[in-house]
């Protein structure tokens, strides 16, 4: 799984996040390849969940 595909499962906008905290997108990114995505969002939970109310992904229907 990919950081791309994995925002996509957390509901986080992957452009709008990468552009407007292109820095942190960039931590995370380099992160994740390093360790596996459970893990991940153990150590990630609280900031994920600020980061999806910034940059919901919004349903294209």
């Amino acid at each position: 799984m990919t950081f791309e595909e994995y925002l996509v499962t957390k509901k986080i906008d992957i452009k709008t996040f990468s552009q407007q905290e292109a820095e942190r997108f960039q931590e995370w990114e380099q992160l994740f390849s390093q360790i596996h995505p459970e893990s991940f969002t153990a150590q990630k939970k609280f900031l994920l969940n600020d980061v999806r109310r910034k940059y919901l992904l919004k349903n294209e229907d």
